[in-house]
C-alpha cells in the first residue's frame, strides 16, 4: 500500500501535491483511472451536436432553479411537510451537526448507516458522531473501504479510487473479523456486504444524500448503484437525508435530463441501477420504510454564492465529477492533493465558499486554465471564467452587495512585495524617459540578474535582459540600412 497520505488541508496543498508527484504508483493509477472515466463518458455522448443540445437543456432548468431559490426551498419544505417530512435548516456545519445530535438522542441512538453523501463528509458528520459516542458507518463500499483504512475519498462519485486490489485486500484481512486475505474483486466485494448487512438491521438511523429535491412534488431523489442507498433510506426506523440548498429543482419532469446528463457523464452508464425517490415516511398499511424522514438543508456558505451573480453558476453543479476526470491537474496529483472534501476543478471553484479564500487560496490557481473541465460539465458551468474571477477576489477585497456577506478571505493572496512589484511597474511604464532610462541599465548590468526569482525558476529558467533593447536594435537596424543605401 502506498505510503503516500496528504494531508487534509487545503492550506498544504502544494506540500501534497509535491507529495504525490513523488509517488509514481498513486501517479499511475490516478491517470488510468482518469481515462478510463473518460472514455466511457465519451462512449455516452458520441455525437457533440447531441451532447449540446441536452446540455443546453440542463444548464437551462438548473440556471431557472436557482433563479427562484428562495421561492423554491419555500415551496419545497410546505411540500414535504404535507407528506410528513420534517425539514430542517442549518446554517453551517455545527448548525447540521447539532441536528443530528438532537435526532440521535430522541430515539437513544448509537448507530447510523450512511449511504454515500458529500455533504455529510463536508460537516464532518463522522467524527461529530463518534465524539458523541455515536458510530456513523459508511455504506457505500468505497467509502466503507476508506472508512476502515481511516482515509479520506478522493473522488466525489469513486471516493476510493486511489485504493488498489491489494490495498483493499490488506484494509479486509486486518478490520474485517474471520476475512481473510484474496485479490479476488468478486471475494473482496462479498466479504463487504456480509460485514455491513448486520449494521442494517441493527442501526436505528439510516443518513443519505440527495441528488435532487422536487419542489414541485416534495421529492427527494438518490441515485445510486449497489443498493445501499435504499437499505440505508428504508430499513431503519429513522432516515435523514442531508443535502446542499442548491439542489432544489423545479418540477419532477426536469430529473429524466438531468439524471441522464449526470449518470452518463459521471460513470458512463445509460442509467444507474437504481433510481430511489423518496416521497415521506412509512404511511399506514405500508409494510416498510422508515417510520420517521428528515431533511437537513445546508447553506455553509451557498447563499454567499447565490447572492453574487459573478459566482452563481457555481451551484448550478449536479456533482458528476466530470471535470475531474478531464482535469490534467487532478489526473496528475488526484483529489487527496486537494485536502478538500470537494477536489478537482469543482473544488477549486466552491470550497472558497465554504472554507474562505484564505484557507484555499492555492486552489483557484491549480489550473492550467486548458478549460476541459468547462467543455465537459454536463450543465454548462463556465470553470476556467470562475477561477479567474477568484483569482481576482484573491487579491482584491470586493464589499459585500445588497446585506448578503463578502466572500471571506477576499484579498487573501495579495502580497506587499506584489503590490510594490505592480507599482514600480506603472511608475517605469507610464514615462517614457524612465522606461527608457531602465532597459538601459538592466541591459548593461544582466550578469547581475539572480539566479533565483521566487515561484518562476521552480520550473523555468530565469529571466534575463536581453544585452540590448528592442528599440537600440532597432535604431541600429535602421542606421544601417540608411548607411548602405548611401554607399549605393
Amino acid at each position: 500500500m502506498s505510503a503516500t497520505r496528504p494531508a487534509a488541508d487545503p492550506v498544504a496543498f502544494k506540500d501534497n501535491a509535491r507529495l504525490v508527484l513523488a509517488d509514481p504508483v498513486l501517479r499511475r493509477g490516478f491517470r488510468g483511472a482518469m481515462d478510463y472515466l473518460a472514455d466511457k463518458r465519451a462512449a455516452q455522448f458520441p455525437e457533440q451536436d447531441a451532447f449540446e443540445r441536452l446540455r443546453t437543456l440542463g444548464e437551462h432548468l438548473r440556471k431557472r432553479a436557482l433563479s427562484r431559490l428562495p421561492e423554491l426551498l419555500e415551496q419545497l419544505e410546505s411540500a414535504l411537510q404535507a407528506r410528513g417530512v420534517q425539514v430542517h435548516w442549518a446554517e453551517d456545519a455545527a448548525d447540521a451537526n447539532r441536528i443530528f445530535q438532537e435526532i440521535a438522542a430522541r430515539h437513544d441512538a448509537t448507530m447510523m448507516v450512511k449511504g454515500k453523501s458529500m455533504v455529510s463528509e463536508e460537516i464532518e458528520l463522522n467524527h461529530r458522531m463518534q465524539e458523541q459516542g455515536i458510530a456513523c458507518v459508511e455504506t457505500d463500499m468505497g467509502e466503507y473501504i476508506l472508512q476502515l483504512d481511516g482515509d479520506r475519498p478522493s473522488h466525489i462519485i469513486m471516493p476510493a479510487i486511489h485504493k488498489t486490489k491489494e490495498d483493499v485486500a490488506k484494509i479486509f484481512a486486518e478490520h474485517i473479523p474471520g476475512a481473510g486475505y484474496t485479490e479476488d474483486v468478486d471475494e473482496l466485494i462479498a466479504i463487504g456486504r456480509v460485514a455491513l448487512r448486520d449494521k442494517f438491521r441493527q442501526a436505528k438511523i439510516g443518513v443519505s444524500g440527495v441528488n435532487f429535491m422536487v419542489a414541485e412534488t416534495g421529492s427527494l431523489v438518490l441515485v445510486e448503484n449497489e443498493g445501499n442507498g435504499r437499505l440505508s433510506t428504508t430499513v431503519p426506523d429513522v432516515h435523514i437525508a442531508i443535502t446542499g440548498i442548491e439542489k432544489v429543482i423545479e418540477k419532477l419532469e426536469h430529473v429524466p435530463p438531468l439524471f441522464t446528463l449526470l449518470t452518463r457523464s459521471a460513470t458512463g452508464q445509460a442509467v444507474t441501477t437504481y433510481l430511489n425517490i423518496i416521497s415521506g415516511p412509512r404511511r399506514e398499511g405500508e409494510k416498510d420504510g422508515p417510520r420517521e424522514v428528515h431533511l437537513v438543508l445546508l447553506d455553509n456558505g451557498r447563499s454567499q454564492a447565490f447572492a453574487e451573480e459573478r459566482f452563481r453558476a457555481t451551484l448550478q453543479c449536479i456533482r458528476c465529477g466530470a471535470c475531474m476526470n478531464h482535469c490534467p491537474v487532478y489526473a496528475r496529483i488526484g483529489g487527496l492533493s486537494y485536502g478538500t472534501t470537494y477536489p478537482g476543478p469543482i473544488g477549486a471553484i466552491i470550497s472558497p465558499h465554504l472554507l474562505g479564500l484564505e484557507s484555499t487560496r492555492d486552489l483557484p490557481t491549480a489550473s492550467s486554465l486548458c478549460g476541459a473541465c468547462g467543455d465537459v460539465c454536463p450543465v454548462g458551468i463556465p470553470i476556467p471564467e470562475l477561477l479567474m474571477h477568484l483569482r481576482e477576489a484573491g487579491r482584491h477585497h470586493r464589499p459585500a452587495m445588497q446585506q448578503h456577506k463578502a466572500l471571506k478571505g477576499q484579498g487573501a493572496v495579495r502580497s506587499i512585495p506584489e503590490v510594490l512589484a505592480w507599482k514600480a511597474w506603472r511608475l517605469l511604464y507610464s514615462s517614457p524617459m524612465r522606461y527608457r532610462l531602465f532597459t538601459w541599465i538592466a541591459s548593461r548590468l544582466r550578469g547581475l540578474t539572480p539566479a533565483r526569482q521566487g515561484g518562476w525558476t521552480r520550473s523555468r529558467i530565469p529571466l534575463t535582459p536581453a544585452p540590448r533593447s528592442l528599440r537600440e536594435r532597432l535604431r541600429d537596424a535602421r542606421n544601417t540600412a540608411s548607411h548602405d543605401t548611401r554607399e549605393e
